[in-house]
């Protein structure tokens, strides 16, 4: 009588590698978002301290707040920042959700060409960017420096993301949805406005807040197209520092960063109420 051999264990798993991995990638993680967050994170704590120097903790105080509002040269630049802004989003929105829309609508000689020097504000250096537009602005269009080459300059560069962002939209249109409004009665321009536009409104969003938050961040391009008037307030904000750290600054900051905040749970609001 024969006796059957015992079955052989199975492969035994090493478990210890992916654990090691997961902690190690915890680990770094841990380590990106501490070293992006915990200055952020000091800055806001230090717009609370009575120390004028911020090298030390001295008591609690909403002074530096109070301080900010009164400060009428921060105040003027954070308006014209503002009106730049907000002219410079409406323009770069309406170019570059009609510029994605005819790039993707309709065919026409050097189509790819067209298309490829629109994307190259995004990756050209600002300093060239703001040199190439002080010349165009002063020696050829014979332009004062002001608020309307600021908006110029900033949808310059804005309205490219808009175009981005609304062109990966695109891609996932059905194209029976314009054909089925135009059967149904639809003109051209009510099948765009009354079909396309709410479905392309989750990028149109995403790309106004982008080119928002470029349009109030900008620097380098400023500092070739503002005119004495028309100081923003990255401007302003990096002449006080060239001269000493203010703790007003660190307020402004912390209101910058809860602003951001809020605008960019806004985004995210709208964006999956429009999708649902």
């Amino acid at each position: 009588m024969s006796v059957a051999a015992p079955a052989s264990p199975g492969p035994v798993r090493n478990t210890h590698g992916p654990r090691l991995q997961r902690r190690l990638l915890g680990i770094w993680t841990c380590a990106v978002f501490a070293f992006l967050y915990v200055p952020i994170l000091l800055l806001i704590i230090f717009s609370f301290n009575s120390s004028k120097l911020n090298t030390g903790w001295e008591g609690f105080t909403f002074a530096w707040y109070g301080r900010l509002l009164q400060n009428e040269e921060l105040l003027k630049a954070f308006a014209n920042s503002m009106i730049v802004a907000s002219a410079a989003t409406v323009l770069a929105t309406l170019l570059g959700t009609s510029g994605a829309w005819m790039l993707y609508r309709y065919r026409f000689p050097f189509q790819r060409t067209i298309g490829l020097l629109i994307f190259i504000p995004m990756v050209i250096p600002e300093v060239l960017m703001g040199a190439s537009l002080l010349t165009e602005f002063v020696h050829f269009l014979n332009m004062p420096l002001g608020y309307m080459t600021l908006i110029i300059a900033h949808t310059t560069f804005c309205f490219p993301f808009v175009l981005v962002a609304v062109q990966a939209r695109l891609h996932g249109l059905d194209p029976f949805l314009e054909e089925a409004a135009l059967d149904l009665g639809a003109t051209p321009f009510q099948a765009f406005l009354k079909v396309i536009v709410p479905y392309l409104m989750p990028a149109i969003i995403a790309g106004a807040l982008m080119s928002f938050t470029l349009s109030l961040d900008e620097y380098i391009v400023s500092v070739f197209t503002s005119g004495p008037w028309s100081q923003t307030l990255p401007l302003k904000v990096y002449g006080m520092v060239k001269v000493g750290l203010n703790p007003e600054l660190n307020a402004l900051s912390a209101i910058f960063i809860a602003a951001t905040i809020i605008l960019v749970l806004c985004s995210q609001f709208l964006t999956r109420r429009k999708s649902s």
